[in-house]
């Protein structure tokens, strides 16, 4: 299933710092671009709600989704061009961030796979870079993350923006807008978080009912 959002550029700019907003006097850290927590996300975008993910709308950016006939779903690719990227959302303790470990566990498994992986430094801090093998040939991955809340987000690149971050473009506006909504329940770390269809794009795709 393919969903697709198409809206002219707000023209904003990316920023890599975090910036700090003054309230009633006194200094408060917010975050200067996303991901954001669904407790600190701007108002006035139009967001595609997928559960605990919501997607901003960019210009000819593509979000396909697979779903299992309950409407839970199963794999989130952002497409635009010759690029993709997918996302996934995770369950994080409280009190750190889960990315450190989590990368080196995907470099472990793509080294017992065969696949060399390199670190380097990328605008969210620690990415690897890999080069897999598929049955279409040789691909390129880039993967990143972000730790926020209790929550961590995974992206990874493929196509053109796996070998060239500024080929991302779009789908890395759509990174920079993406809102996560963990809920308040306790989850096991590193457990997915649930993503759904939208209610009425879950009824539109239902069987229909036999009399």
């Amino acid at each position: 299933m393919i969903f697709s959002r198409k809206r002219a550029g707000d023209g904003r700019q990316v920023r890599d710092e975090r910036s700090a907003e003054v309230v009633d006097g006194s200094a408060a850290e917010a975050p200067a671009r996303g991901p954001y927590d669904v407790s600190e996300a701007p108002d006035g975008v139009q967001r595609l709600d997928l559960g605990s993910l919501h997607i901003p709308a960019v210009a000819d950016v593509e979000v396909r989704v697979q779903a299992d006939p309950e409407g839970v779903i199963q794999q989130v690719v952002l497409v635009h061009g010759q690029s993709a990227l997918q996302l996934g959302v995770f369950a994080a303790p409280r009190s750190e961030g889960i990315w450190d470990e989590v990368r080196e566990e995907i470099r472990q498994s793509l080294f017992n796979d065969g696949a060399a992986a390199q670190e380097a430094q990328g605008e969210y801090g620690p990415e690897l870079h890999a080069r897999v093998r598929t049955p279409d040939g040789l691909t390129d991955l880039r993967f990143v993350g972000i730790d926020g809340p209790r929550w961590m987000v995974r992206g990874v690149y493929q196509g053109a923006a796996a070998t060239d971050p500024s080929a991302a473009g779009p789908l890395r506006e759509c990174l920079d807008g993406l809102v996560v909504d963990r809920g308040q329940e306790a989850k096991p770390v590193r457990e997915p978080l649930p993503l759904r269809l939208p209610r009425e794009v879950a009824e539109q795709a239902a069987p229909p009912v036999e009399a």
